[in-house]
């Protein structure tokens, strides 16, 4: 996914309310934008960090630049929660994930659930559908070991059990875990940051709910899903 138009440099003032931050541009100019990301993004709101902001002035949004990019222990790691879906049908159509092949149809945001929504639906005539959940990810504690989440999501782990559920309705499920950042070769769940997460996963998996995570090559210009790295289910 390449960035079009190019993005804006800038130095991160400060990341306040999750939904805006302040700013300098390179230019000295201070502005205000939005923050695509409610999560806690833990290590990635040091004022002075260097960001990468995308514009937009249609007049449609009370703040045109939006944060999108930050660099943070010696790599590129992006920060829009907006983007992952759109990565991992690339990654999905690009092969990436051989257990996914031969799906001709990818259709987004399907209703399921409990009043949910799925955020890619796989449909192939005569095979189970494959119902995709995609998190997020950009976490991490321990050199080249993303994790997920960097705090509590209710939300995350009612998604797990509709996932098992639609398995146990003869379909296929799967979580996709795509880390936005350069320096990660492999995937867990912080199970010490919310349990309850932890235990709906290994649930889930143990119900059938399948599980990759996918890294990507972060620069100013663009985010490219690269390959699966190994997912712990421990």
């Amino acid at each position: 996914m390449k960035f079009n138009p190019p993005l804006h440099p800038a130095r991160l003032v400060k990341r306040y309310k999750r939904f805006l931050f302040d700013a300098i541009l390179e230019n000295g100019t201070p502005i205000t934008g939005s923050c695509p990301n409610t999560g806690s993004m833990r290590g990635l709101t040091t004022p002075g960090s260097r960001i990468w902001l995308s514009r937009n002035d249609d007049g449609k949004r009370k703040y045109p630049y939006r944060f999108e990019m930050i660099e943070a222990e010696g790599t590129t790691v992006g920060v829009n929660t907006g983007l992952p879906n759109r990565i991992a049908e690339e990654a999905i159509r690009a092969g990436l994930i051989s257990d996914f092949a031969g799906y001709p149809v990818i259709r987004r945001e399907q209703k399921y659930g409990r009043q949910s929504r799925i955020d890619l639906l796989l449909s192939d005539d005569g095979r189970p559908d494959l119902y995709v959940e995609v998190k997020n990810v950009h976490f991490i504690r321990e050199p080249g070991l993303a994790e997920f989440p960097d705090s509590v999501t209710a939300r995350g782990a009612r998604h797990l059990e509709e996932l098992a559920d639609m398995v146990a309705a003869g379909n296929r499920a799967a979580m996709v875990y795509v880390i936005q950042r350069n320096d990660c070769a492999r995937f867990r769940i912080a199970g010490d940051l919310d349990p309850v997460y932890q235990q709906a996963f290994t649930a889930a998996r143990a119900a059938g709910v399948e599980a990759y995570a996918i890294k990507c090559t972060v620069t100013c210009d663009s985010i490219t899903p690269d390959a699966t790295v190994p997912v712990d289910d421990k």
